[in-house]
């Protein structure tokens, strides 16, 4: 699931299939100016997409908020939701609460695309068991882009504490993460590597690949970033944020950002080659209240 707003929100829903048990997990991102953005919140709803209860818990999330620094309450304002698993249970729930917030998503391989985003396009769906042509909205994600797009940023050079008490602010792009969050799902963020690998007929090409059997926090942060994209983050001039910051109470004192990285080497213009380590993954304060 995601959702937006400056700062704003995007989360990811991810239904998975464990092991041992059905669940599904939810990464809440807030996202700010240049694509600057914090981990809110982790979810992990036990039982999966098979049982009402987390369909029922899913439907509470959409009403729920969250307390930015300056004390105004915010939603979500995309929920991008993953079809890989159980796409006609997606796809009804997805009709019930709408297509404005609810987003269902899948992801394709490659980095050749026009757009790291593609859609919507109209696929069937299934109401009241009767079936629905066209009864639902389809959005088709690059995971491949924000994927490189995604490690770029996590090794972006962070300011010290003298530079940022002096108010430099840190890099566009940088991902902030909590203090709370656990060294598992950390792994399962930098759990895949990119390789060059060679098609039959001897071609060379880019391929994200798995170092380990989880992955839940790297593809929900690639759909949360998409449902960025999708809200209009990526298109959204200067003077909107100013008017967004200043409704949610986060208009601070100018502060130095250092300029934006080159995407000049990009394999497409969202994307970057991959870093050989993620160093650099900082955890400061959050700026809103669990």
């Amino acid at each position: 699931m995601q959702g937006l707003s400056e700062r704003q929100y995007a989360a990811h829903v991810g239904l998975s299939r464990g092991a041992i048990q059905d669940r599904i997990e939810v990464d809440v991102w807030a996202w700010g100016r240049g694509l600057e953005s914090w981990l809110i919140e982790h979810i992990v709803i036990e039982g999966g997409p098979d049982r009402t209860q987390g369909w029922e818990a899913l439907t509470r999330l959409l009403g729920r908020t969250w307390v930015s620094a300056g004390g105004v309450p915010m939603r979500i304002a995309k929920l991008a939701i993953d079809t890989g698993y159980e796409a006609p249970a997606v796809y009804a729930w997805a009709r019930r609460h709408g297509f404005g917030q609810v987003v269902p998503v899948k992801g394709v391989e490659g980095f050749n695309r026009s757009s790291p985003v593609s859609g919507p396009t109209f696929v069937d769906a299934t109401a009241g068991g009767q079936r629905l042509r066209r009864g639902a909205r389809l959005w088709t994600v690059a995971g491949s882009v924000f994927k490189s797009e995604t490690f770029r940023f996590l090794g972006l050079a962070r300011p010290t504490d003298e530079e940022t008490a002096a108010g430099t602010a840190h890099p566009a792009g940088t991902v902030h993460l909590p203090d709370w969050i656990e060294s598992e799902w950390i792994k399962q963020l930098v759990g895949e590597q990119l390789v060059t690998v060679r098609t039959k007929r001897g071609f060379a090409r880019l391929e994200w690949q798995k170092l380990r059997e989880r992955n839940e926090a790297l593809d929900c942060r690639v759909y949360a970033r998409a449902a960025a994209w999708i809200a209009g983050l990526d298109r959204m001039p200067e003077t909107t944020w100013g008017q967004l910051e200043e409704r949610h109470g986060l208009s601070d004192e100018p502060v130095r950002r250092p300029p934006a990285p080159s995407r000049s080497a990009a394999p497409s213009p969202f994307g970057s080659i991959r870093l050989a380590r993620p160093t650099g993954v900082g955890r400061p304060g959050n700026p809103f209240r669990r």
